[in-house]
């Protein structure tokens, strides 16, 4: 592809989304979705965080990869990204997994995932390939992690968190140059390296990936008929440029977008029970370490059409109210009290009912008398009369999913079996 003068090099790029893994930390959230089509923070999903940031960044080509129960993030992205034009050589495809090599692989790690589309790639007529993972929640701006890309010749530019050094032992490291040059990749080691003259952190890498598609597609084409890899980015793709090529380090405090009222870069993987509900309820706070208030910056999404919340009744022990909390549209809390909780669209509290942190997804039916604290709900449940969660830890765990911590994951056939056992 030939740029043209001044042209962003977002224009020149596509985006493609590695959405095809379940997330089994996140238990029985993911028994009926893909980690990425799990709901976010009022009316998001997960993968529209990603999605989000490349258009934002001005790339217009995009490619999702999926492959376990897609169906939720398919319909997703259909009604709600379905605005890309091919006539302003706009694309944005979905990639199922679906034996396109041959009739016995599926995807068969992050790299083949790629590999399998290469022609569909190729009919973009883009220069660069940004390399992203679907489900993690973050602002960035691609196009200056292309241009660092470009300015020093990389064969491959990785983003990485800065991290606390003896908390990098959860990650994988980047040991780095001063030029930013990575040396070594480590997986989860021990003795972490620092960064050179900041000997208190470290680089953990956030699956993020940009090269030279020419690069990538010569790589890919050789990892395909290698039977000694695992054809994944992370085991096998990116050792072998640490080791050979020249793969450089991308300081994601570099191209953080934080326009609003945040204090540090914000990245978060959502991706067991404790985290996801942390992160939902971070966003009630005061000044949340998130800002979903940018209009600069915007998240895009499916937008239903529904009414706006609804707050009734108003006598002493039954009035229906909300205090640092975000209430969805279609809501409506009826002589119930919500405290520091997420209430995604359509969700309806009763009579007498109390609620303090929690996440309740789509469409939660909370009935009078309930008294749930500390706990996610996930989508469509109805919580029986007089319900209570969130004290009695034995009782909890008999029942429900309860974390080491004490969130309480709440589904349907949890209750129903509950309900069984009880007569």
């Amino acid at each position: 592809m030939e740029a043209r003068p001044n042209q962003r090099l977002s224009a020149q790029a596509m985006a493609f989304v590695l959405a095809g893994g379940r997330g089994s930390r996140l238990k029985e959230l993911t028994d009926r979705r893909a980690k990425p089509a799990v709901y976010f923070g009022g009316k998001t999903r997960i993968i529209d965080f990603a999605l989000s940031n490349a258009l934002n960044s001005g790339i217009r080509k995009m490619a999702i990869a999926t492959q376990y129960k897609a169906h939720s993030l398919i319909r997703h992205v259909q009604r709600g990204w379905n605005f890309f034009r091919a006539e302003r050589n706009e694309y944005l495809d979905i990639l199922p997994a679906s034996q396109r090599m041959d009739e016995v692989n599926w995807y068969r790690g992050t790299a083949d995932a790629v590999a399998q589309n290469i022609d569909i790639i190729d009919s973009y007529r883009i220069k660069y390939v940004v390399i992203l993972a679907g489900d993690h929640i973050y602002k960035m701006d691609y196009e200056m992690m292309l241009q660092q890309h470009v300015e020093t010749g990389a064969d491959v530019t990785i983003g990485c968190l800065t991290v606390p050094r003896m908390e990098a032992t959860a990650f994988g490291v980047m040991h780095v140059d001063k030029t930013m040059r990575i040396t070594d990749f480590l997986e989860k080691p021990k003795d972490p390296p620092a960064i050179p003259g900041d000997p208190a952190h470290a680089l953990a890498s956030m699956g993020i990936y940009v090269f030279d598609w020419a690069f990538l597609r010569d790589l890919l084409l050789r990892d395909m008929v290698d039977g000694n890899s695992s054809h994944d980015f992370g085991n096998d793709l990116i050792p072998a440029i640490v080791k050979d090529g020249k793969a450089i380090a991308h300081r994601f405090a570099d191209s953080c977008v934080t326009l609003g009222p945040e204090k540090e870069p914000y990245w978060r993987d959502v991706g067991t029970i404790d985290a996801f509900w942390q992160a939902n309820i971070d966003l009630t706070d005061f000044v949340p370490k998130l800002d979903i208030y940018d209009q600069s910056w915007p998240i895009w999404t499916y937008s239903e059409i529904v009414p706006p919340a609804k707050f009734i009744h108003n006598e002493e022990g039954r009035r229906g109210s909300a205090l640092s909390s975000l209430i969805s549209g279609d809501c409506i809390v009826s002589g119930s009290e919500v405290r520091n909780s997420l209430l995604f669209t359509g969700c309806r509290t009763h009579s007498f009912s109390a609620l303090e942190y929690v996440v309740a997804l789509p469409r939660v039916t909370v009935n009078r008398k309930a008294e749930l604290k500390n706990c996610v709900i996930d989508s469509g449940v109805v919580i029986p009369e007089g319900l209570v969660v969130g004290q009695d830890p034995v009782e909890d765990a008999r029942w429900f999913r309860r974390t080491e911590t004490g969130i309480v994951l709440i589904t349907q056939a949890m209750l129903d079996a509950r309900a069984k056992a009880i007569g």
